[in-house]
């Protein structure tokens, strides 16, 4: 069977969620190579095993850290000569897409971003990706060159299959301009204990009806009450009450997660896109006409000052 390379996406070794989910999917149409980049490769090895990887490739070397993304894609430029792979597969963070299409362009290859399902077809894998702001779904495959394809998180569901997972040194070198742009500091992102947005399960996000910061805290309780990450509209962002790097929509950030809360947001289409693809949503307004309800699986038609309270208290009561 082909060989299929999964680029690891790690902190120090800890593995992160959406690459065991481009394990799942690659084991659909070939055997997973994973390309681990950077330090913690023997900590990250047994787990990448656990889910299917045959084989781990990995490099270590400071211009991974210390530069932006052309180091890595000079890496899995040699992981993708070395291997002569069926595919190439990313998560879809925003690193993940600018590696990939610079891949896609040294290889020659054709490029399919933000995918939300994968299968083996007769002439090469095929996609499925949610386009024109989440109103279509389309399948699609690669017709040049080795496939390269990014895939959102939550997408599928991680799978064990434990395999060799056998650990081998990549061969990379560096190019002349690869070095060209250096990152000079690092700030730590704040930890607020919350899952990461486009990485949770469960997503439960404000909008304008919120009506102000101070009433975002009844958004966040829900969400802590069931251990799940917060979005915000675009209205919401704009108007200063939440973090812009919380908003969901064609403008902010995609999220695919198990379940979706929309609390006090109407369903203008440029929302819409970046949640369209969830797979239960819900939706919390008092404006039965609201667009959301067009497109959700359950809808509340009330005020979400009474409901989203209410809501909390039961799923607390619940847990016990």
């Amino acid at each position: 069977m082909a060989e299929v390379l999964v680029y690891v996406d790690h902190v120090d070794g800890a593995v992160r969620k959406p690459t065991l989910e481009l394990l799942t999917l690659a084991r659909r149409i070939g055997d997973p190579v994973a390309v681990h980049l950077g330090a913690g490769a023997d900590a990250a090895a047994a787990t990448l095993a656990e889910y299917g990887a045959v084989k781990v490739l990995t490099a270590d070397a400071p211009e991974f850290a210390d530069y932006l993304v052309a180091p890595k894609v000079d890496a899995l430029q040699a992981a993708h000569e070395a291997v002569s792979p069926a595919a190439v597969l990313l998560p879809s963070s925003t690193e993940g897409k600018e590696i990939a299409a610079r891949l896609a362009l040294r290889i020659g290859s054709g490029i399919i971003t933000d995918a939300v399902d994968l299968e083996a077809g007769d002439s090469g894998p095929v996609a499925t990706q949610s386009v024109f702001a989440a109103s279509f779904t389309t399948k699609s495959r690669v017709t040049k060159g080795t496939p390269v394809i990014t895939v959102k998180p939550n997408s599928a569901a991680p799978e064990t299959a434990q395999a060799a997972g056998t650990v081998e040194q990549l061969s990379v070198t560096f190019g002349e301009k690869s070095t060209g742009t250096k990152v000079v500091s690092r700030t730590p992102r704040e930890s607020t204990g919350r899952p990461e947005l486009t990485e949770a399960a469960i997503v439960v996000s404000g909008g304008r009806g919120v009506n102000g910061a101070e009433n975002f805290s009844i958004i966040e309780e829900l969400a802590d009450a069931l251990g799940a990450a917060v979005g915000a509209s675009r209205a919401a962002v704009d108007a200063g009450w939440y973090p812009h790097t919380h908003q969901v929509g064609q403008t902010g950030k995609s999220v695919s997660p198990q379940l979706y809360i929309a609390a006090g947001i109407s369903g203008a289409i440029q929302h819409r896109a970046g949640m369209q693809t969830s797979k239960t949503i819900v939706a919390i307004n008092k404006d039965s006409e609201a667009p959301i309800f067009d497109l959700v699986d359950y809808g509340v038609v009330g005020d979400l000052f009474d409901v989203v309270p209410k809501l909390t208290e039961e799923v607390k009561t619940r847990k016990g």
